[in-house]
């Protein structure tokens, strides 16, 4: 039986190694918990095509979404002090960014980069909600305020793709202070006339959304996004009443004129390819008008 045990077992670990896991064949629909096979949720740009629903996707995967194949480039990410307030909640924050660049291979909730959609040079800052619910602290201040530079210094148009929960806790008034080190940043593109457009996605809301969020030129959300300030049951239960149904959706927002259009992913390159033009002209326009 000795040989048995140490030979055996190894061979049909090593056999079994080469399979694929269900995890990594399937994806389970947040909304309606169909199972999809990976490659056909990729191939369907990660959107249900039993319901329709939008989910969540890395920011990497938006790059490739948005960009032309072979124009990205990723921009470094900026060096920042790393817990300078020595927080502790149940655990220690360090642990915390340490597991979340562990699962996503990235350093931060934002990545930055440049590249052409629809052979339109555009820099882009894109938060990945799976590192730290997409919270903006110092790292992800910095690296939007590196975007934004390299926006000003090549003159190309900035693409911000939203997804957070808001500011960090866990760096409390340094993560506060990116709000308006951001929005000084983004009137800085006011002033040179660089066209930029926010895109919401589920969910938008905190401090990233009552600053560079909401500053656009033009605002795209993805369809039954949450976008907003407080979470709907806090507004529930700080005025005492019942919200509308679809209250801070993004189609409610929508009718409401807080945001300029709705667009389902598979549109949304041509869409804002389609916005560039125009804008890009009028800018040239108003240039030889001068």
């Amino acid at each position: 039986m000795n040989w048995f045990k140490k030979i055996v077992p190894p061979g049909l670990k090593k056999i079994f190694s080469k399979r694929s896991s269900t995890k990594d064949l399937w994806l389970k629909c947040n909304s309606c918990e169909a199972m999809l096979f990976h490659k056909d949720a990729k191939e369907n740009l990660y959107v249900c095509n039993e319901c329709d629903n939008h989910m969540r996707i890395s920011a990497k995967e938006r790059f490739n979404q948005l960009l032309d194949q072979g124009s990205i480039k990723y921009i470094e990410d900026p060096i920042v002090p790393i817990d300078p307030l020595k927080f502790r909640d149940e655990r220690k924050y360090i642990d915390r960014l340490k597991d979340s660049k562990k699962k996503t291979k990235i350093a931060d909730s934002v990545v930055i980069g440049y590249g052409s959609i629809n052979k339109i040079n555009v820099t882009m800052a894109v938060h990945d909600f799976q590192f730290m619910g997409g919270s903006l602290g110092m790292a992800a201040g910095e690296s939007i305020i590196k975007a934004i530079k390299h926006s000003l210094d090549n003159h190309y148009p900035f693409i911000l793709c939203a997804s957070s929960g808001g500011a960090r806790m866990q760096e409390g008034i340094l993560s506060l202070m990116q709000m308006p080190r951001t929005t000084i940043m983004i009137q800085a593109l006011r002033e040179k006339r660089i066209p930029y457009i926010v895109l919401l996605t589920n969910p938008t809301t905190g401090g990233v959304t009552a600053s560079y969020a909401m500053l656009g030129d033009i605002h795209i959300a993805e369809p039954n996004a949450l976008i907003g300030f407080a979470g709907p049951r806090v507004i529930e239960n700080t005025i005492k009443e019942n919200l509308p149904d679809g209250f801070q959706k993004s189609e409610y927002l929508l009718d409401h004129g807080m945001i300029d259009m709705v667009s389902h992913r598979k549109d949304l390159k041509n869409n804002i390819t389609s916005i560039l033009d125009i804008l890009m002209k009028s800018e040239i326009q108003k240039s030889a008008n001068l």
